[in-house]
């Protein structure tokens, strides 16, 4: 006995030392437990919850679980099983070991961002289809929290959908070898599918069931999913192959990071050849929190209300909400569009929005944290896109879509004096003001997402947004082989990290000059540019704005 413990100890201390080299790291995809044993029925010792990465020390040979260690020491904790975790970096790199643990052990929560980042494991996707509720008498597992349904009972096996918390499903039989049931499922091939016993919180008598012990099945073949842009055009112009070819690299781009639209880590992007009006969204199905994104639509209302240029203090307010995206700035801009009142002037932006034809984007409640105001009740409104997945803003709300029609219809007036905004509003534009609003985005300079991606030559007119859960950004660039527009919006609940959607946001910024630009590529992002600070002492957009002359 005793010279079993010391072997335990030994691969233990192995691990440890394998896992501290190769920086492999498991994070909690919401909460998962920790228990003694790569058995669900072993001793709970704790629990994970989204936002901590913890070092894998170990993993088993047989089952689908890993042996976490704390993020200082390395000290073993317990074995979590794998669906429950987001994996950053290669498992293959850690050893095999079947330690059993003893003792209850405090977890500890560490920022996720002690930890070197990786980018998760790329999850196939696959369409979410309503499954037919069970019989009242039926064994039935409520989903806990956001799980992989698949088609076999293994992580090996393809992911057929995504169970979300308190979906209830039908079981129809326990595997007798391995940790996972059988449910009745429609949307696939089958009609079945498999989840981890874990995942689900069973009630009625599970082993009342038939039981399944063989470890191979002959499934049906699965039918490959469409490819998202294939259903991803937008407006009447077909797409070309090439073009086509460039909307999936970008899908594969983001899955590969882990945002996957069948999950509620998430996201969604729209681009536009501004020559061809070719143009593909995808994930325009989903409302996402507006943030400062949303300025773009302040910023247009407002030119649509003025006749006169900007005096200096409108200028500096101008400049102080679109370039250093400051908050009392914008909520001014909306006080000055609704007589006074930024709750009101919010209302007006909807209305704005509304006359465009945009039906899921809006905003009815100032900035926050602007002690100027006095709080009052704001209206919302509920569009027919999904308002759950991506938990957004009741008051201030996207579609990327949307927000990239938008812009078009600013660059179309203020390239040709056309487009939507003067066939929507008609005199309420003019193609010099048009022109001095992207221009004024050509200045919000933050040395991240899409600007790094393109050659620091090149023009940007863009606005970002970030809060907690959600950060995005939008804007037309202008480059050498043909200008462009690029919305994007990354999701994950609860908090979102800058070193996961920074990356992400910039290489696909640099995929798409590159196809406008193949004949002269940028071979990396660009890693200077831009500023924390915003100065608009001396910067030459207030003189451009209160000129009244095209830029």
């Amino acid at each position: 006995m005793r010279f079993k413990l010391l072997m335990i100890f030994f691969v233990l201390v192995i691990a440890m030392s394998v896992s501290a080299q190769t920086g492999v790291t498991a994070e909690a995809i919401q909460q998962a437990n920790l228990r003694a044993a790569t058995d669900v029925n072993a001793d709970l010792l704790g629990q994970i919850t989204a936002g901590t990465r913890y070092p894998v020390v170990g993993r088993s040979q047989f089952y689908p679980w890993l042996l976490l260690g704390d993020p200082t020491s390395g000290q073993p904790l317990g074995w979590v099983f794998q669906d429950l975790v987001t994996v950053q970096g290669n498992l293959n790199t850690i050893p095999f070991t079947e330690a059993t643990l003893t003792g209850a052990l405090m977890v500890p929560t560490v920022p996720a961002a002690t930890l070197a980042p990786n980018l998760p494991t790329p999850t196939l996707s696959a369409a979410v289809v309503a499954t037919t509720p069970p019989p009242a008498a039926a064994v039935t597992g409520t989903v806990m929290n956001e799980i992989n349904i698949r088609y076999g009972p293994g992580t090996e096996y393809d992911r057929v959908g995504v169970g979300r918390a308190g979906e209830v499903y039908e079981i129809l039989a326990w595997h007798t070898q391995l940790q996972w049931i059988q449910i009745r499922y429609d949307a696939s091939p089958n009609g079945l599918a498999w989840v981890a016993t874990d995942l689900l919180e069973i009630q009625g008598d599970l082993y009342a069931l038939p039981s399944i012990s063989q470890l191979t099945f002959a499934l049906p073949t699965l039918t490959p999913t469409p490819s998202a842009v294939d259903s991803a055009q937008f407006g009447d112009v077909p797409l070309s192959p090439e073009f086509r070819a460039l909307g999936a690299e970008l899908w594969d781009q983001m899955i590969a990071a882990g945002f996957d639209p069948q999950t509620s880590r998430l996201g969604a992007f729209f681009v536009k050849d501004l020559q061809t009006g070719e143009a593909f969204t995808i994930g325009t199905d989903t409302a996402f929190s507006g943030m400062s994104v949303n300025k773009i639509a302040i910023l247009a209302t407002y030119y649509s209300q003025i006749t006169l240029p900007p005096d200096d203090a409108s200028a500096n307010m101008l400049a102080e909400a679109m370039i250093c995206s400051e908050n009392i700035s914008t909520n001014e801009i909306l006080a000055a569009v609704g007589s006074g009142n930024p709750y009101t002037g919010a209302n007006t932006v909807s209305a704005f929005m509304d006359e465009l034809g945009f039906a899921d984007s809006f905003i009815y409640t100032p900035y926050a944290n602007d002690p100027f105001i006095t709080p009052q009740a704001p209206r919302t409104e509920t569009t027919t896109v999904d308002q759950v997945r991506a938990e957004p803003d009741p008051y201030n709300q996207i579609n990327v879509s949307e927000i990239g029609t938008l812009l078009d219809g600013m660059y179309q007036c203020a390239t040709g004096g056309t487009g939507l905004l003067i066939d929507s509003l008609g005199s309420a534009f003019t193609q010099t003001e048009c022109a001095q609003m992207l221009n004024l985005m050509t200045y919000n300079r933050i040395g991240s997402f899409i600007e790094m991606g393109v050659p620091e030559s090149v023009r940007v007119a863009h606005k970002h947004g970030w809060i907690e859960d959600t950060h995005g950004d939008a804007a037309v660039v202008y480059s050498p082989g043909g200008n462009y527009i690029f919305v994007v919006v990354l999701h994950n609940p609860i908090y979102l990290e800058f070193f996961e959607t920074a990356p992400l946001i910039e290489n696909m910024s640099l995929t798409i000059y590159n196809y406008f630009n193949a004949d002269a590529p940028m071979t990396e992002i660009r890693t200077e540019g831009g500023s924390e600070t915003c100065q608009l002492l001396g910067n030459p957009v207030i003189d451009q704005l209160t000129s009244g002359l095209m830029p």
